[in-house]
């Protein structure tokens, strides 16, 4: 087991212990001295500043972007860009140096916009990402696919944004990195890049792992599972398929780059589904 994958076992661990007595300290009474209880949560923070400096550390010096075709067909718009930032998502943990998602945009279809208190939650339908095809960026083979979890409601509004900002995403957090991504799927391109595809909808895997795919092969759909505020496509290239210890590659998609945040891009059709 590598350095980094112990780390972050440790950071999880430290944090369980921490929530542990803080439940059991609130039947029996503070620990003498009073801080004790605090100092699990402390070790934790420790190890994560330090995993990301580590991960940061490595970027700073990045591979060359590889290109790869874009992991969805039609009309879409970028947000959490690695075009204009990185990390893209404020981290470099779980490999998402150069991550970016996208929603779906087709013409003629509105996206439900974020509300300040209501509708409180959607209906994954009502999005047109949701159910949208996940294409194979480049002929590969899978080394993981993973879709039993739930697709849940959405996240667009104030209340439900603030509810998985301070309670869903700690929880999911301490459940590890396959419950922050929710259902996923890791493909091996080769010389070292793994691709990653987060949120997936559920049921929806048309691969397993050891499967070999084409570019353009259609491999799953796009879902609402794990850490996620409405459906839309997580995607990410890296240099390890385990999330905990991967770091992140930089990606171009052909003929189109990448887009900057808030960009609308137009794909190409997949080219044929999976077995």
């Amino acid at each position: 087991m590598s350095a980094r994958k112990v780390a972050m076992v440790l950071y999880r661990c430290c944090w369980i212990v921490f929530v542990a007595l803080v439940v059991v300290t609130s039947f029996t009474g503070p620990l003498d001295p009073f801080g004790l209880v605090f100092l699990p949560a402390g070790a934790a923070l420790v190890i994560g500043f330090v995993a990301s400096r580590s991960a940061g550390a490595a970027g700073a010096r990045p591979r060359p972007a590889v290109e790869v075709g874009p992991p969805v067909a039609g009309r879409w718009t970028a947000l959490n860009s690695p075009a204009d930032k990185v990390p893209s998502h404020g981290t470099h943990a779980y490999g998402q140096s150069y991550a970016i998602d996208v929603v779906a945009e087709p013409e003629g279809e509105s996206r439900p916009p974020f509300r300040s208190l209501w509708p409180v939650v959607r209906p994954n339908r009502d999005f047109p990402a949701f159910g949208a095809p996940l294409l194979a960026v480049a002929d590969a083979t899978v080394v993981h696919a993973s879709g039993g979890q739930r697709d849940h409601l959405s996240r667009n509004s104030g209340p439900a944004l603030a509810y998985l900002m301070l309670i869903e995403a700690a929880v999911r957090d301490l459940a590890g990195a396959g419950r922050i991504f929710g259902n996923r799927i890791v493909l091996d391109l080769g010389d070292g890049t793994y691709a990653a595809y987060a949120h997936v909808q559920r049921g929806s895997l048309l691969v397993r792992a050891g499967d070999s795919v084409r570019a353009g092969q259609q491999i799953a759909r796009c879902g609402n599972s794990g850490n996620s505020t409405e459906p839309h496509v997580h995607f990410q290239l890296m240099d390890h398929p385990d999330l905990d210890t991967a770091r992140g590659i930089p990606f171009t998609w052909r003929g189109i780059g990448v887009p900057a945040g808030g960009e609308t891009f137009t794909a190409g059709e997949a080219v044929g589904t999976g077995c």
